[in-house]
């Protein structure tokens, strides 16, 4: 552990010295006459990754004495709720983080700057064609940019090595996913004998990811061309939903919502009574600093007979606030929290996630933490954003997300429960369509 620690002071340490050597704005947008100029910025994030932002904060301070920017973290839960409503009342922070389904609605509404003119600036830390292109979903429309991916985080399964160990399974899944012979009937078979054990198989959590993972590693759509939503007819999609539903049903998988207020799967994970979790590179900064903690990743199993197929990428963009009071100095914290230098500082040495600019993929294989990292870079290959279908419609993502909510904890059925997402998911779209 202590020499694990060491690396990540060296890595900081060695990041902020290629800060310092790569700032080339310094002086720029601060207040006229030598003025400091005070941003707020707001995010989500675990303890692990909060710790990295507010070390990116200090450097960034350190290096721009006419800015001083202030991280005010809000926590996860109620994120969205929390922004709206600081954006309402013009107490929002000049710069936040922004999940994949509020974009599309903060963009409509016009609280956030559109960015083009700031990345094709002269001297701009950040320029137009240094992101990766696929990753920008929601906050990309047409040739208009309005949020930058800050990372990416390829959704992977993470399993508890000792939880297995305990439930007297000898084989590994990554070994597993070499042969060629991580499919559903491994990953049930494993479950199952966690739950014997007296223990939790695999918890999932509510949102798209985790769901729409399972689906696209079947072969299966969630909408059709037209931007439908077709997944309660397209068949390898039902088909994933109901191995899902009837794991729920069985207590083999638990959906995260019927767990006791307060308890969640990284926890349970943590406290080895987890075997498996659904999640991207963010789990790290948590996981690696528990000496206790043996662990591992691994894609999605398939049943389609390739070796991997696409899941999802959960994506956060940063914004600028419509209202902030001073526009250059907001850009100039944003461009070099996302460029490569900020990228480096943020996510090496056991970061929070893989990198959304080109050229320092490095990173995620630092120190074989995960030991089977490569996965993450793999999964970022062929996996995608949320599609424009869901996250361009305001409120799509929260709607299809309660009525997956009201499938798996009631007992509506599982046709009828499908249907029912389908349904409203339908309505939602509908009504978007017709106020273009």
């Amino acid at each position: 552990m202590k020499g694990k620690m060491k690396l990540l002071a060296a890595s900081v340490l060695g990041a902020s010295l290629l800060l310092q050597a790569c700032s080339s704005s310094s002086t720029a947008g601060g207040g006229a006459g030598g003025e400091v100029v005070k941003i707020t910025w707001s995010t989500w994030g675990n303890p692990g990754e909060l710790t990295r932002f507010q070390e990116f904060t200090a450097e960034f301070n350190k290096r721009h004495k006419n800015i001083q920017a202030e991280l005010i973290p809000i926590p996860n839960d109620g994120y969205d709720q929390k922004i709206l409503t600081q954006l309402s009342g013009n107490t929002a922070p000049d710069v936040f983080y922004s999940g994949d389904g509020l974009v599309s609605q903060l963009i409509a509404n016009k609280s956030v700057v559109q960015l083009n003119s700031y990345m094709e600036k002269e001297g701009s830390a950040l320029g137009p064609n240094e992101l990766v292109d696929g990753l920008y979903g929601a906050a990309k429309l047409g040739s208009e940019i309005w949020g930058l991916t800050v990372d990416c985080n390829p959704m992977l399964l993470w399993y508890n090595k000792q939880v297995l160990l305990d439930a007297g399974i000898s084989e590994d899944p990554a070994t597993l996913y070499e042969q060629g012979q991580w499919n559903w009937d491994a990953f049930q078979a494993m479950t199952d004998k966690i739950k014997g054990a007296g223990k939790y198989g695999f918890v999932i959590d509510s949102w798209w990811a985790p769901y729409y993972s399972w689906v696209t590693s079947n072969g299966g759509s969630v909408y059709d061309k037209e931007g439908n939503f077709i997944l309660n007819t397209d068949a390898k999609g039902k088909e994933a939903m109901r191995f899902l539903y009837d794991n729920i049903k069985s207590g083999g998988f638990t959906f995260a919502g019927s767990l006791p207020k307060g308890q969640g799967g990284d926890a349970m994970f943590m406290s080895n009574q987890l075997g498996f979790l659904g999640a991207g590179r963010w789990m790290l900064p948590v996981f690696s600093k528990n000496d206790a903690l043996q662990y591992d990743v691994v894609p999605y199993p398939t049943n389609t007979g390739n070796k991997i197929e696409p899941a999802g990428i959960p994506t956060a963009y940063m914004v600028m606030n419509a209202n902030t009071k001073d526009r250059d100095a907001a850009w100039v914290f944003m461009s070099e929290f996302v460029n490569k230098e900020g990228q480096t500082f943020r996510l090496q040495g056991g970061g929070n996630a893989v990198p959304s600019i080109v050229g320092v993929d490095d990173l995620v294989l630092e120190g074989n933490d995960p030991a089977h990292a490569q996965y993450f870079l793999d999964a970022r290959e062929v996996g995608y954003a949320l599609w424009n279908e869901e996250a361009a419609v305001p409120g799509l993502a929260s709607e299809v997300q309660t009525k997956f909510e009201e499938l798996w904890l009631t007992d509506v059925g599982f046709d009828a429960g499908l249907d029912n997402v389908a349904s409203a998911a339908a309505k939602k779209i509908a009504e978007y369509r017709s106020s273009k």
